[in-house]
């Protein structure tokens, strides 16, 4: 149902039934490496582009959660998925393969709970069994095509973060056993005019707060309300600018709950600058490390932010500034489902 002017609240409280994550060799490396269902060796994957290897990421990362429910997957009615390359075609590839009906979602970053929020209302109203989200991003091919080819060894500012190679997704359905979707908040696009690309904490977190206090208006509760908010991905730049925007407009958030996807998957000893990005980021972060600590009951309720900046190529050779979204969806252990 509608809840104020841009949330859902899901009475029927979708369930998690499952998750699936992969990754490449550099988050073997990570924080987060014993969360990631599979792990890669090799950036290629056994393929002969970045791009081929991207889909590998998201096949089996969809088939890994279908495995883990135990289903087929002529049991899956909607497969809702997206990356960052040329029209989202790894996903698309990937959705040949795994031959589920299909919707592509653009959403740059903040696709993961794009896809997520947008599955919980379909399985919430009744419109399917079982759907199948994700969202992936691959490092080699992301900086190929939004800056610049991983091999001319440029030099990046401070400010600039780390494309994860990594999918993660989420099985969902109307019952079952795991955590459950209670709310989505979806975002406004929001430019400040920024337009340097290797800025996208910075660019992106006026739209995370603008979200935020979305949320905790149409459902009126406050920070205190969840254990932990989660951003996906910010970095350092941006989960400061956000908390400073968040104080300025008078929202009480205790920073130790604050956390973000970007600064969670690596560790301190990989030289990422700001923190991670990508698609894949905040998929692979929540979908592997933030679940898995809820089932272990370390926490009850947690939001999730996931943050987009919908830039092209075109758009930043053109001199345009970088327009953001993020989306937020609620998530909740699913012990007190009725």
């Amino acid at each position: 149902m509608l809840t104020g002017q841009r949330s859902w609240k899901f009475n029927n409280k979708p369930v998690i039934v499952s998750t699936g994550t992969t990754g490449g060799p550099f988050e073997a490396e990570g924080n987060i490496s014993k969360d990631i269902d599979l792990l890669h060796n090799d950036l290629y994957m056994g393929e002969d582009s970045f791009e081929k290897a991207h889909k590998i990421l998201l096949e089996k990362a969809g088939q890994k959660a279908i495995e883990k429910a135990g289903i087929s997957k002529e049991q899956i009615q909607f497969y809702l998925a997206g990356d960052l390359i040329n029209q989202i075609t790894p996903t698309s590839f990937s959705a040949k393969t795994l031959g589920i009906p299909y919707l592509g979602l653009f959403g740059a970053c903040s696709t993961s709970m794009e896809g997520l929020a947008l599955s919980a209302y379909l399985i919430n109203s009744q419109g399917a069994d079982y759907i199948l989200t994700g969202a992936s991003s691959h490092n080699a091919a992301v900086e190929k095509q939004f800056r610049y080819p991983t091999e001319y060894g440029g030099q990046k500012p401070p400010t600039a973060q780390w494309t994860v190679t990594g999918a993660g997704t989420a099985l969902l359905s109307h019952s079952g056993d795991g955590p459950v979707v209670t709310s989505a908040t979806i975002g406004k696009v929001i430019d400040l005019g920024l337009n340097d690309p290797f800025n996208m904490g910075g660019a992106m977190a006026p739209a995370a707060v603008d979200t935020i206090e979305a949320h905790f208006s149409d459902l009126g509760v406050d920070a205190s309300y969840y254990d932990l908010i989660i951003t996906g991905d910010l970095g350092q730049i941006g989960q400061q600018v956000s908390l400073d925007l968040l104080k300025q407009h008078g929202v009480q958030m205790e920073e130790s709950k604050y956390v973000d996807c970007g600064l969670t998957i690596y560790n301190k000893d990989q030289q990422v600058n700001a923190g991670a990005s990508g698609a894949g980021c905040s998929a692979v972060v929540t979908y592997g490390h933030f679940l898995n600590r809820m089932k272990k009951g370390e926490f009850n309720r947690i939001l999730v932010v996931a943050t987009g900046a919908l830039l092209s190529p075109l758009t930043t050779q053109q001199k345009e500034s970088i327009p953001c979204i993020a989306h937020a969806v609620s998530i909740e252990a699913g012990g007190d489902r009725q």
